[in-house]
């Protein structure tokens, strides 16, 4: 492509090369526009596209979901406000953070609805039993 434009605008010898020094500068801007449009299309609209989903998810969190804060901080759901989100995060523990602070939903109430139907109690009954032992051998 820059070839095309080389050989189209760019400097041709003798006494029309002194002349044609507005069509290298009419070059130079069509590949900076280049530039800024790939520069738009690989890095400034994937991000706009993410910041949306994100919102997206922050205004869908309701009660009774697991979810993740940007801190690491692993939590229940326990009540919606404006801005903030409570979270349980052990028994009789809470924690209000703000809703930008949630960086994903682990699990949503909807999901674990979705989740129960699926025909996978072994592995969750293995789980349990691990959970179970290891619990045990804490208490020995």
């Amino acid at each position: 492509m820059f070839n095309i434009l080389y050989a189209a605008y760019g400097p041709q010898g003798g006494a029309q090369a002194q002349s044609s020094s507005g069509g290298s500068s009419i070059s130079l801007i069509i590949m900076i526009v280049a530039i800024f449009a790939v520069m738009y299309f690989l890095m400034i609209r994937p991000q706009q596209k993410q910041k949306k989903q994100h919102e997206e998810m922050l205004n869908k969190i309701s009660k009774g979901d697991k979810v993740v804060t940007i801190g690491g901080i692993h939590g229940t759901v326990a009540g919606v406000k404006d801005n903030t989100v409570i979270l349980k995060v052990a028994d009789n523990v809470k924690v209000e953070v703000n809703r930008s602070a949630i960086s994903q939903i682990v699990m949503s109430k909807a999901g674990k609805a979705q989740q129960e139907t699926k025909p996978n109690k072994p592995k969750e009954e293995k789980e349990e039993k691990e959970v179970k032992e290891i619990k045990k051998d804490k208490k020995d």
